[in-house]
């Protein structure tokens, strides 16, 4: 196995440039090798994820078929922003499907499906536990936006959570379980009224 090391441009990438790899968020690409295995060459690009202490080596031609890409523009890191401040979206159906959904919505590397995971499993100090699951997926997504905001906005993680928790506080509040509008009981009131 031979290993030669480039410092060019490949396919847009190039060495230093931080780039995301959708199962592991974001990472740098520190090199550009070729490898000699079972006798192919192969061009790998060698990216390093520092939080994680893990290196991936991702052949060139595969990189845009895995989903490697660069980090968000502003205007759409914004745009993620703006999706965590609306109305949290979730599905009636039974929480192994909707985990299956959201697992699928992390790793697919998109920003703004992420930052939908962050918003429909937030959950404010008022609003009950989460599950243990529901807390996994949830600190996943949280953790991926906040890598990629610090990074395109130059701020610390810390800065970076606490502009999406401000966002998150934007966000409609959630009625508690078993709490309904006022509005909503009086008119229950005025039906059986009438019916009475």
């Amino acid at each position: 196995m031979t290993i030669q090391k480039k410092t060019a441009a490949k396919q847009g990438f190039k060495t230093g440039e931080s780039v995301v790899y959708p199962a592991h968020g974001v990472g740098r690409i520190t090199a550009i090798e070729e490898q000699e295995i079972a006798g192919f060459k192969l061009e790998l690009f060698v990216v390093g994820f520092e939080k994680d202490k893990m290196v991936l080596r991702v052949p060139t031609a595969k990189a845009a078929s895995v989903g490697l890409r660069k980090l968000a523009e502003p205007a759409e890191m914004q745009k993620a922003l703006d999706v965590l401040t609306g109305r949290a979206r979730i599905k009636r159906t039974m929480w192994s499907r909707r985990a299956q959904e959201y697992e699928a919505k992390i790793n697919s590397g998109d920003l703004i499906a992420v930052s939908e995971v962050v918003r429909d499993l937030h959950r404010a100090e008022s609003q009950p536990e989460q599950s243990y699951s529901e807390r996994q997926l949830y600190e996943a997504a949280l953790d991926r936006v906040v890598r990629e905001l610090s990074h395109v906005n130059k701020i610390t993680d810390t800065e970076a959570l606490k502009l999406i928790e401000a966002n998150l506080a934007k966000s409609p509040k959630r009625a508690k379980p078993g709490e309904a509008d006022a509005a909503e009981i009086e008119v229950d009131a005025e039906v059986q009224d009438e019916a009475a």
